[in-house]
């Protein structure tokens, strides 16, 4: 079943992310945590691309095990910006091959600073997007950026991107994560503006370690908000706590986007399904009775 089509259910969407384990950490790792995950009946899980346009990373392996062992729906993610068009032929071909009919397109980061100045084939998301488009094979999702994108100058700029992206054939929307419902309420409203009216499901990361959180956030520059910052001081030192206390914060967040009338909700995992298992338990009646209207 194509992603887009799944948004016209009477309730938010559920879903997860996983990545790939590293290469030199076998792959039945990762089983154990899409067994766990399955069991909550997600709509779908997503699984990352490597870094760098890596494609030894499995994505295509495990994702091929969501949709047809577990007959759950699979989002694969597929960068474009170290790839040729014959790479991404092949790599649509295999998708299509292992019946995976969703697909994030995104660009990627570039492997060093010196790889801009080379000639690429792909140099936005949108000229992935449009590839795809041509296949009427796939699901396309595109992400976006509550705060803005890092690489962008200003917040219309980043709007400008992402009207380009749902102009080339984008079907849904997912957004990076962010700990201020705010800004993306902002971006709900701004949206409109720019004739973008497509599903969003909304990207939500549990916190669990202060370290994991600041690799993140200079990666992606998401601003804590001071109740987030005094979280973390307070609980810094006492991960069981600090455990607790980014649960009861992300399912605080969840809770507030569903009652705004969330398209959907899509849990940046970690590969802890554990935790995405706790907030599912927190927000299961809550759900069930937020019907989209």
């Amino acid at each position: 079943m194509k992603i887009k089509d799944m948004y016209n259910k009477e309730i938010p969407l559920i879903s997860f992310e996983i990545f790939p384990p590293r290469k030199e950490t076998n792959i039945e790792s990762i089983y154990n945590t899409i067994d766990i995950l399955s069991s909550l009946e997600p709509d779908f899980i997503s699984v990352t691309y490597g870094a760098g346009g890596s494609n030894d990373n499995k994505t295509m392996e495990i994702a091929s095990i969501i949709k047809n062992k577990y007959n759950i729906e699979a989002l694969a993610h597929l960068t474009c910006i170290t790839s040729t068009k014959n790479d991404i032929e092949n790599t649509l071909n295999n998708l299509k091959e292992n019946n995976i009919n969703n697909i994030l397109a995104l660009r990627g980061d570039f492997p060093s600073e010196s790889y801009k100045q080379n000639k690429l084939e792909y140099k936005y998301a949108s000229d992935l997007i449009n590839h795809i488009k041509t296949k009427q094979s796939f699901s396309i999702g595109a992400a976006c950026y509550p705060e803005g994108h890092i690489e962008c100058k200003s917040i219309r700029e980043n709007l400008l991107h992402l009207k380009q992206k749902v102009s080339m054939g984008a079907e849904f929307l997912i957004t990076q994560l962010f700990f201020d419902n705010e800004y993306f309420y902002d971006f709900n409203e701004k949206i409109k503006e720019f004739n973008i009216n497509i599903p969003i499901s909304i990207g939500i990361m549990p916190v669990t370690n202060k370290n994991q959180l600041l690799k993140m956030i200079s990666l992606c520059g998401a601003n804590l908000p001071d109740k987030f910052i005094r979280i973390l001081t307070k609980y810094e030192y006492n991960p069981e706590a600090l455990k607790e206390a980014g649960i009861a914060y992300a399912t605080e967040q969840i809770i507030d986007l569903l009652s705004y009338g969330a398209d959907g909700i899509h849990i940046y995992t970690m590969n802890k399904p554990e935790i995405a298992k706790k907030i599912l338990s927190n927000i299961s009646y809550i759900r069930k009775t937020n019907k989209i209207s």
